[in-house]
């Protein structure tokens, strides 16, 4: 049984330390039991980038998204449509509303989004939401789109449960990454208690957000072991058996069967 980091950026690690490359990232991870990864992309180039790297890796899969974060041209949204169909990507992102730091306007990204969870339901791939500071209009989306939804994933979730329990009404699974270990983040392990089992998911986002005892250094998906043991140790359940939960998850969520490749 193993871990599966369902949020990274494998990419982005190899950039930020030059001592780190994807030999010795995997190395680490595979130490801590870590035997697979959905590597996410924010932006077309970057998703270029994550390919080349990682095409001979079969238990590495891709997103495919543009950020709302980012400057995204018309030229980007058509070879997004085409970069969705390759056999890497299982999933549609990293995509959804950022009215935080954001340079983009609301109604771009509102509309970027929309284009997105249009993608997602045609190609029947689950989507990635990235929210930040933008509960109310993404769940007014969410809701209005009700109907045209496929399946996805709220990653590295920081809300309320009354914003969790309407996600999860919608089909969304929710994913949590470093931040739920954090020592002022009592509040959100809290909700971890009405999270349905079966709609959990972890992540790193590496190398971002690194999780105790490794807050202040570059994250990596062996770091992804600490976050699991947090939250097993809070919600009481055995390890082994929240492992194996938090596998099956992924495999039904991206429809993928339990093969061999997993142990690349």
């Amino acid at each position: 049984m193993f871990l599966i980091d369902t949020h990274c950026h494998i990419h982005n690690i190899c950039q930020l330390d030059k001592k780190m490359n994807l030999d010795k990232i995997l190395k680490n991870a595979y130490k801590k039991n870590i035997r697979a990864f959905l590597s996410v992309s924010t932006s077309i180039l970057d998703f270029y980038n994550l390919l080349k790297l990682t095409k001979n890796y079969n238990n590495i899969f891709l997103s495919c998204g543009l950020h709302p974060n980012y400057f995204h041209t018309n030229e980007d949204l058509k070879k997004l449509k085409k970069n969705i169909n390759n056999n890497k990507v299982i999933a549609i992102g990293e995509t959804g509303l950022d009215f935080f730091k954001s340079k983009q306007k609301k109604k771009n990204q509102i509309k970027l989004f929309e284009y997105h969870l249009h993608l997602s339901k045609k190609k029947k791939k689950p989507i990635i939401i990235h929210n930040r500071n933008s509960d109310k209009e993404l769940l007014n989306i969410l809701i209005s789109k009700k109907e045209k939804l496929y399946s996805g994933i709220i990653h590295s979730f920081t809300g309320k449960k009354k914003f969790a329990r309407k996600l999860l009404d919608l089909g969304f699974y929710i994913s949590f990454s470093g931040i739920i270990t954090f020592k002022k983040s009592e509040k959100l392990r809290e909700i971890l208690k009405f999270i349905p089992l079966n709609r959990l998911l972890i992540e790193t986002d590496s190398p971002y957000l690194s999780p105790e005892p490794y807050r202040g250094k570059k994250n990596q998906p062996s770091f992804l072991y600490f976050i699991a043991k947090c939250i097993q140790k809070y919600i009481k359940i055995d390890f082994l058996k929240f492992i194996k939960i938090l596998k099956k998850n992924f495999l039904r969520l991206f429809q993928l069967k339990n093969n061999i490749y997993f142990l690349q």
